[in-house]
């Protein structure tokens, strides 16, 4: 866009006509998930894939060994050797650092965790910031993978069947009732599975439900992992990864919908909010 010249100037002398030009738009920094893979990056994925690999097991078989004699807790504490093991190493070789707000949030009772799943990274930082115990509700085949499965079915957990979801919503509703009088926070993901950053999928009832079963409280989750572990991705990159805890929603008098969809309600704005850049062409459904 040409300024106007001044009353006192002289007249610019003739000249071919050119198109105005467009203004131009601030450019936004790059995220992590927008950079180019380098050798550097692969290297230190790599390294970190054999870390999680080294580590998962010598813990893993002192878990299933230490399962014939003892359970619950002290073998819940081993366990988590490995995932600190693991964590450590997202953050010094990937060189991911978390951010985590709203802590206070989270009540002294029973508990229903309803979280914005989008890499593994979650489901090692969860355990390890929680003040009490977590039992995940998680997919059967997970059981079959080496070492790291064979331990994790030996925890106090609740493993369903995805394609018999009558079966799994009473084992959730079992188990998870059990576990929570227990004094363990029950952890899960609405959606279902991974989603890719950016997108939004089918919030499911099972974690509504069970907390309308049991009266417990629940708390949403809202996380940025896929900016530097994306969905299924073998390359991990560094940056900053956002955890956000919302306050408690609690269940009683409500239904299973309508306390899904404040759940869902708060996830993806708090979504919006922490990783911006991810929604801003718009939410794909998934």
């Amino acid at each position: 866009m040409t300024l106007p010249a001044p009353a006192d100037a002289h007249p610019p002398a003739p000249s071919t006509p050119q198109s105005p030009q467009k203004p131009q738009t601030p450019q936004q920094p790059a995220s992590p998930a927008q950079s180019p893979i380098t050798f550097t990056l692969w290297l230190r994925s790599a390294a970190y894939m054999a870390w999680l690999i080294v580590t998962v097991i010598p813990i893993g078989t002192a878990a299933v060994l230490m399962s014939i004699a003892v359970r619950g807790t002290p073998l819940y504490r081993l366990c988590m050797g490995w995932v600190k093991l693991s964590l450590w190493g997202a953050r010094v070789i990937c060189g991911m650092q978390p951010r985590v707000q709203g802590m206070e949030h989270l009540p002294d009772g029973p508990l229903i965790l309803l979280v914005k799943h989008q890499s593994a990274w979650e489901t090692l930082a969860l355990p390890v910031m929680m003040p009490r115990p977590l039992s995940f509700v998680f997919k059967r085949e997970l059981l079959y993978v080496p070492f790291f499965g064979w331990a994790l079915g030996r925890l106090d957990m609740v493993h369903i069947d995805r394609g018999r979801p009558t079966e799994a919503f009473s084992r959730v509703g079992k188990q998870g009732a059990a576990l929570l009088e227990r004094g363990n926070w029950i952890i899960m993901f609405p959606e279902g599975t991974r989603t890719e950053r950016g997108t939004q999928g089918k919030y499911r009832l099972g974690g509504a439900k069970l907390a309308v079963a049991t009266g417990a409280p629940v708390v949403p989750i809202a996380v940025t992992s896929g900016r530097c572990w994306p969905r299924q991705a073998f390359i991990k990159r560094p940056g900053i990864i956002e955890l956000s805890i919302g306050e408690p929603i609690a269940s009683v008098g409500r239904s299973p919908a309508d306390l899904m969809a404040d759940v869902e309600t708060w996830n993806e704005a708090e979504m919006r909010r922490l990783d911006p850049q991810a929604y801003a062409t718009g939410v794909q459904q998934r």
